[in-house]
């Protein structure tokens, strides 16, 4: 049981004699029990950070019939994810692309001001908003994690619904080493 004393400390010689004073005793017991059901309380009602996640519609990998579409080159979009925190873009085909391959970087002056320029080509000449851009991203095994989050999140911002994440093919790779971002 805790206890606070406040009892005076010695015995005063001399001058009137006065009655004895009683020391005061406080309880803290009580005190403690509620710090610690204080303590419990909020540690139970608190909500702890969330993890931030983003949703991604995958296909059925139990589905055999896959169907095969067929979209104008002129809708699509490549992006090559490479080495040192670099990409290249290119509108079309590997073989035949529409715009010349570019290499250029992650955020606003780099990567999202060429999907919010192709994406407004591509509603300006098919004339239909739902005939927007479509992008196909294409991580190398020499990009990390952290340039895959930062392309997704680059999807999002520039209100680019349709994407997909495809395997990289060895004309991509090509491309990377001839500009110097695949090791």
């Amino acid at each position: 049981m805790a206890e606070l004393d406040t009892s005076g400390g010695g015995k005063n010689k001399g001058g009137k004699v006065r009655s004895k004073k009683q020391s005061t005793r406080v309880d803290l017991t009580a005190m403690v029990d509620l710090a610690f059901l204080l303590i419990t309380f909020f540690m139970l009602t608190t909500t702890l950070a969330k993890p931030q996640a983003m949703d991604l519609a995958m296909p059925d990998k139990e589905k055999q019939d896959q169907q095969e579409l067929t979209i104008a080159d002129n809708r699509t979009m490549t992006i090559l994810l490479g080495a040192n925190n670099r990409l290249e873009w290119y509108m079309g085909l590997v073989d035949k692309p529409l715009t010349p391959p570019q290499v250029d970087n992650y955020g606003r002056n780099g990567i999202r001001k060429a999907l919010v320029e192709n994406a407004k080509k591509v509603i300006a000449a098919t004339g239909d908003p739902s005939k927007g851009l479509i992008v196909l991203i294409k991580p190398s095994d020499q990009s990390n994690y952290r340039n895959f989050v930062d392309i997704l999140d680059e999807m999002k911002v520039s209100n680019i619904d349709r994407y997909a994440i495809v395997e990289i093919s060895d004309p991509d790779i090509e491309l990377l080493k001839r500009d110097g971002i695949y090791k």
